[in-house]
């Protein structure tokens, strides 16, 4: 696997990758990432060989690893005889992957995480929106032609490929829920942070970057204080929008309703975020899948969310969950009736595990091995 993202870079990418990997491996197919050094990763592992990379105009979270440290590695990877080479991010990760794949002799699957015409705009606003489009749909299909075979999250975003133009063979296929994403205590995190254990709480999980739509939710909870005057948003995590985000906040007359934690550890603390939650919050138009959802609703936390590109999917048969509109009133109406009605948030969040519980890691990287197998015996899909 190659990608220019994976942890301790925290996103969706960087879990979708952890998750596979570790249920490919459980299976019995071990694999080996291709990842960029970031200061606080240390050394690589037999596992995860870390690539020397610069930090990202704009975006100083990210990395721009060196093409030629990845090419150095052919010999190295020829003599362990993979099988298949799998690129995750379209950036030096897609053309270093591809090269290597060609050389290798073997097939190149690429997994189409990003929603790109609706992401490049936020970061080139000097560029009309007709250009950026252009530019994403562009890039977007030349990419996908060059690879053997695409993995898509969500028929949505397969559709959207289709419109442009792209044939390449595809399998929709999401990442899944692993089974040990479970537990978390809400009363703890909301002692840790001096939140009184009879508050409203929202909490917004994701990066925090432009595309994610967290404006709207902060001038949704314009109306739902009006309501419930102690409601609180938690919002975790990093990222570009965050100085945006808080600067908002103040203009909003919000501050008090407003809590930023940041990054939190997988393992412990992500999830008493979620576990703290009377609700949570999700409007990203973007979303190839939406994880965050699952991973709210395998917690037992209810979620009010728009439903658009690949949370339509993970939404569309869930009962632990209101989908509304994206209109702030509307938004708004659906998360104070969970604040206020304990009989209906008591509903939402016993039937929430069996939303999640349909979406297991482990089928869906069998799945995935069925597509590297086919490929490897040059078999249709």
């Amino acid at each position: 696997m190659v990608s220019d993202v994976s942890f301790p870079r925290v996103n969706g990418v960087s879990t979708s990758i952890a998750t596979f990997r570790q249920s490919l491996t459980e299976l019995g197919h071990p694999s080996t990432l291709i990842a960029p050094d970031y200061a606080q990763a240390g050394a690589g592992t037999p596992d995860i060989l870390r690539i020397r990379a610069r930090a990202v105009p704009l975006d100083p979270e990210d990395r721009f690893m060196s093409g030629r440290a990845i090419r150095r590695l052919e010999a190295r990877l020829r003599e362990d005889a993979y099988d298949v080479v799998h690129v995750h991010t379209p950036f030096v990760a897609h053309y270093a992957g591809v090269a290597l794949a060609r050389r290798l002799g073997i097939p190149v699957v690429e997994t189409y995480h990003t929603f790109f015409e609706e992401y490049f705009h936020h970061y080139a606003a000097f560029l009309p929106g007709w250009v950026t489009r252009r530019v994403a749909r562009s890039m977007t299909v030349a990419q996908c032609r060059a690879v053997d075979a695409l993995v898509v999250p969500s028929p949505q975003m397969l559709h959207k490929l289709r419109q442009y133009g792209v044939q390449t063979r595809a399998e929709v296929l999401p990442t899944g829920i692993d089974g040990r994403f479970r537990g978390g205590d809400g009363a703890r995190f909301r002692a840790a942070h001096g939140i009184p254990v009879d508050r409203p709480v929202l909490v917004h999980i994701s990066r925090v970057a432009h595309e994610k739509n967290i404006d709207f939710i902060l001038q949704m909870l314009v109306y739902v204080v009006r309501v419930v005057p102690a409601a609180l948003l938690i919002i975790a995590g990093e990222g570009p929008a965050l100085a945006h985000l808080k600067a908002l906040t103040q203009r909003l007359g919000l501050g008090p309703h407003v809590l930023f934690v940041g990054y939190l550890d997988r393992a412990s603390t992500l999830l008493d975020c979620y576990c703290a939650g009377n609700a949570f919050v999700f409007a990203s138009r973007t979303e190839t899948q939406g994880l965050v959802l699952l991973e709210a609703l395998a917690l037992g936390t209810p979620v009010v969310s728009t439903a658009v590109m690949g949370t339509a999917d993970v939404l569309k048969d869930a009962k632990g969950a209101i989908v509304v509109p994206e209109d702030e009133q509307a938004f708004a109406n659906a998360v104070i009736r969970v604040l206020q009605e304990p009989e209906l948030r008591a509903h939402l969040a016993a039937l929430a595990p069996a939303d999640a519980s349909a979406w297991s890691a482990p089928a869906m990287a069998t799945r995935l091995v069925d597509l590297y197998s086919s490929l490897r015996a040059g078999r249709p899909i």
